[in-house]
């Protein structure tokens, strides 16, 4: 019987010692999210407040540098009978800032053809710090003829770019797969800013 009786009381003790396990489990996550709140260690729980509706302001990104400004000019070259320009000749973008760029381009020929593009830079120092996240050069395309499309170079100056450097060229060289792969331009002459696509 003393056996028994002490069994009975070890699984008492067990089931009060699980109860509070699972207690104090159900109350961590809301003493977690608390505790955050009031210190701000947690980037996830200042996201989990900036939803519709919500006054709540997210501070800014610190990784973009609002105090420099830069230049950014985008040059088209064609190598063939075909039309090649970007959207927009110039835009100010600062150090960190996530910036896009739409390019056209059109198939002005009577036949199936395939392409890729080359960029090349000027200052030359600048291509180290121009971050392409997505980019039609990164692949070759088959256009039919007299189609058209639009792509998107999205990209990134990194804030270690030299403060010497206020502007950059961002020059791309469209030529047909199988043709001469054409050198990247050696020099670049700032496109005008008349709205015409370069040469």
């Amino acid at each position: 019987m003393d056996l028994r009786a002490e069994n009975v009381k070890m699984m008492g003790k067990l089931a009060v010692v699980t109860a509070g396990m699972f207690a104090f489990g159900y109350a961590l996550v809301p003493l977690y999210k608390a505790i955050c709140d009031i210190t701000g260690i947690n980037i996830l729980a200042i996201g989990e407040r900036n939803v519709p509706g919500n006054s709540t302001t997210v501070a800014a990104n610190t990784q973009v540098d609002m105090s420099r400004t830069i230049t950014v000019e985008f040059d088209a070259n064609s190598r063939g009978p075909w039309e090649f320009k970007p959207e927009k000749r110039f835009l100010e973008v600062h150090p960190g800032e996530l910036t896009t760029v739409m390019y056209e381009f059109q198939n002005t020929q009577n036949r199936r053809m395939s392409a890729q593009a080359i960029p090349s830079y000027a200052p030359h120092q600048a291509a180290a710090h121009f971050n392409k996240i997505e980019c039609f050069c990164f692949n070759q395309y088959t256009l039919e003829p007299g189609e058209k499309k639009k792509w998107p170079v999205v990209f990134v100056v990194d804030g270690k770019l030299s403060k010497d450097v206020k502007t950059i060229t961002l020059s791309y060289t469209f030529f047909e797969v199988g043709s001469k792969t054409p050198a990247a331009p050696t020099s670049l002459t700032p496109p005008s800013m008349d709205g015409k696509a370069g040469a």
